[in-house]
């Protein structure tokens, strides 16, 4: 399905000045895809190592330099990477730290190259100290859920991201077209902007069928617990896991989650999860200035989930009220704070993580 990143993909493909580039983002949310359908589409060839389904390419980078490096990886892979005619993908590089500092060498030593790197927990990597994010050498590219129009995109209502855009105070849709958009989106916040559950509902046309694949995904990012937290953490972060869908748009009190819990313990749950990418924290800001960062209030913040159709699965929220009820009051207007969210990352700066602030009153 189209993504909006690939119109930036088409011309870092013909840019003389591009860098690596390095996908982020949380599971599930379509970067292996991205590339895959990029390398498809406009390479002769594409070349995809995948680290955690085959951590034996790791021992082609016990050296750095690009050019050995290569020469392995096609006599394992018995593929050509030509420079200029390969998209050449690493994926889960987070579990080859070396690649990743590998990656910086191939702008240098082998410009011509086209290589794209993506993980998923590189942040976890880049905690344990041993190995730093190559600044000025990759360009680091975000990659979330689909947003509203990408969404009305794979669902062929390609006229209507236009018809949206050209709306206004001034020249408003029609009551015809506000209805048929308020369907849609009203589908989007059950379905959500994940990749796989949007694919299985347009093939099928069942929303039992796309809860089916949100709860596999739930599981999944539950089974990487292990990935970056002991054990002993293990259970903080199921608790903020299962609770933080529930307690959209309220302040983030520890105490409220899991009584008992010490709010140390929860607060670094709380990290653990928000640079997987699941949770995205909001803070409070006065709102007296620009940038709206000076002012933040570190200890008063909100959550966010990952993806809205992800919080229905865990809501268990009465379909007919998503069809029938005004979207701005349901959860106590919870589920549109999620969406307003969720779009403001969608369609923000892909370089870099964007900050999300509410206003409080001092």
């Amino acid at each position: 399905m189209y993504r909006q990143l690939e119109e930036h993909l088409k011309k870092w493909k013909n840019d003389p000045f591009r860098l690596p580039l390095l996908f982020r983002g949380a599971r599930q949310v379509g970067k292996s895809y991205l590339a895959e359908t990029f390398g498809r589409e406009h390479f002769e060839s594409f070349v995809s190592v995948n680290f955690e389904a085959n951590p034996e390419y790791c021992a082609c980078f016990e050296t750095l330099d690009p050019q050995e490096i290569i020469s392995k990886m096609e006599l394992i892979s018995g593929q050509l990477i030509v420079p200029g005619k390969t998209l050449l993908f690493l994926d889960e590089i987070q579990n080859c730290p070396r690649a990743i500092t590998a990656i910086r060498y191939f702008k240098e030593k082998m410009p011509l190259l086209h290589v794209i790197g993506a993980g998923s927990l590189l942040e976890f990597a880049f905690q344990k100290g041993e190995y730093s994010f190559p600044v000025g050498r990759v360009e680091p590219v975000y990659v979330r859920p689909l947003s509203f129009q990408e969404y009305l995109i794979a669902n062929n209502a390609l006229q209507l991201p236009k018809a949206l855009e050209q709306a206004s105070l001034a020249s408003p849709l029609s009551k015809a077209i506000h209805e048929h958009f308020s369907k849609l989106v009203r589908q989007y916040f059950l379905i959500g902007g994940m990749p796989a559950p949007i694919s299985i509902f347009l093939k099928t046309q069942s929303f039992l069928k796309a809860q089916e694949m949100q709860a596999i995904i739930l599981e999944v990012y539950q089974s990487d617990f292990s990935k970056y937290a002991k054990e002993r953490d293990h259970k903080f972060l199921r608790v903020l896991f299962e609770k933080i869908p529930l307690f959209i748009g309220q302040h983030f009190k520890p105490a409220k989650l899991h009584p008992e819990a010490k709010t140390a313990d929860l607060r670094k749950a709380f990290t653990s999860l928000a640079k997987a990418g699941i949770v995205l924290p909001v803070y409070a800001t006065s709102g007296a200035g620009i940038p709206l960062k000076t002012h933040q209030k570190e200890n008063s913040l909100k959550a966010l989930f990952l993806d809205i159709g992800l919080i229905q699965q865990v809501h268990q929220v009465d379909k007919e009220k998503i069809w029938t009820e005004d979207l701005t009051l349901l959860n106590a207007g919870a589920l549109a704070e999620q969406f307003v969210g969720q779009e403001l990352l969608a369609l923000g700066e892909i370089y870099q993580t964007k900050d999300l602030f509410f206003w409080e009153r001092e």
